[in-house]
């Protein structure tokens, strides 16, 4: 018999700093009047960003972040985050702890009653020890650890190990973690991208229906995840970058995109996926009452929430964090959840929605209890 797992609670940390898009837009300018004194005026100008040209491009119109001094400094453009003693709890971390016991408060759960942590981010701050084997011991939990990768996509695919981890028996409960410093991978000399990120955190408590403790849960009535390989979305750096040298530092040792194209193949795709795992469950359109969505572009949430219900989406029926949180990776589509779920009412339908490099897409559909 297959166990059925829930979703019985979520937490959300938020940088204490925000950045409005006027303070970025200035200092981004401030850079270039630093940067290209030996052009005219008139030339120089095209070369600024503009608020209106940000909010039109993605729907942002703020981000919070971990650091926000640093990024503000035209001379610097980039977070001032010093490296911690070994000793002393790391920055990844310290966002994931504050997230999980929320979740785990939200889920009526101790650390004791936690079998696994699995942390699932875009970018790890280290490549060993895993960030989530520094949580576990922080929150003194026992069992096991570990850290995976799936771009934008990691929070969706940890919760399908989650939830096949718990449905192999090897857990009765996983926490599933997303501390994203998205500002720490973004280059804010870039006009076409140095608005796009932001920084959070999130945290998930997957386990089986027969452990529940909390008194409002989701039922997990299917994962469902896709890879197809793109260069469209890169991130070059590595450990291997100082064995070549010369290209230490280059453009693509930060996140790069080909946002058009991104756009293009990804809408479709996106919808499809949507369509098809809900299918395979007997659901039709109508019968999904939310999207919780990756918040990467508000055109591009627009579109693939348009392709799936035929028809404009209501506002609630595909909520929008992104103008105030940006794209934090994976932890938009959970930050969605997170913020827009207690409305609905038992038996109601969403989906749990992730797209991005790979390109990778998960799905996770839910049902309210």
């Amino acid at each position: 018999m297959t166990v059925q797992c829930v979703i019985s609670g979520t937490g959300l940390y938020t940088p204490e700093e925000s950045i409005s898009n006027k303070e970025l837009v200035a200092a981004f300018n401030a850079n270039i009047d630093l940067n290209t004194k030996e052009l005219e005026d008139g030339e120089r100008e095209k070369l600024y960003s503009s608020e209106a040209f940000i909010e039109k491009a993605s729907g942002i119109k703020s981000r919070f972040v971990m650091n926000k001094s640093g990024i503000l400094d035209a001379q610097r453009l980039c977070p001032n985050l010093p490296e911690r003693d070994n000793d002393t709890l790391s920055i990844q971390a310290e966002m994931a702890v504050a997230a999980a016991k929320q979740a785990l408060a939200a889920a009526n759960k101790t650390p004791a009653e936690i079998d696994v942590v699995i942390v699932a981010c875009s970018n790890l701050q280290r490549a060993y020890p895993a960030i989530s084997i520094e949580v576990q011991a922080a929150l003194g939990i026992e069992g096991f650890a570990y850290d995976m990768n799936v771009a934008c996509s990691s929070a969706t695919f940890g919760i399908a190990n989650a939830v096949s981890t718990v449905q192999s028996g090897m857990a009765k409960t996983v926490l599933v973690l997303n501390p994203e410093i998205c500002s720490g991978h973004l280059e804010f000399k870039d006009r076409d991208c140095h608005f796009i990120f932001g920084d959070a955190c999130t945290a998930i408590v997957v386990e089986s229906e027969e452990t529940l403790s909390a008194e409002r849960y989701f039922k997990i009535l299917g994962s469902k995840l896709n890879t197809s390989y793109s260069n469209n979305i890169r991130n070059n750096a590595g450990f291997l970058n100082r064995s070549a040298p010369e290209s230490v530092g280059a453009r693509d040792k930060l996140f790069v995109q080909n946002g058009r194209k991104v756009f293009k193949d990804v809408c479709p795709m996106a919808a499809k996926h949507i369509e098809s795992h809900t299918g395979e469950l007997g659901l039709e359109s109508t019968d999904v009452k939310r999207l919780w969505l990756h918040q990467a572009n508000l055109s591009m949430n627009e579109l693939i929430a348009k392709k799936f219900y035929g028809r404009k989406p209501e506002v609630a029926e595909a909520p929008v964090i992104l103008d105030t949180y940006a794209n934090t990776s994976s932890a938009g589509s959970v930050i969605a959840f997170h913020l827009h779920c207690n409305d609905l009412k038992s038996g109601d339908k969403g989906v749990i929605c992730s797209f991005g490099a790979g390109y990778s897409i998960g799905s996770v559909v839910l049902e309210a209890s």
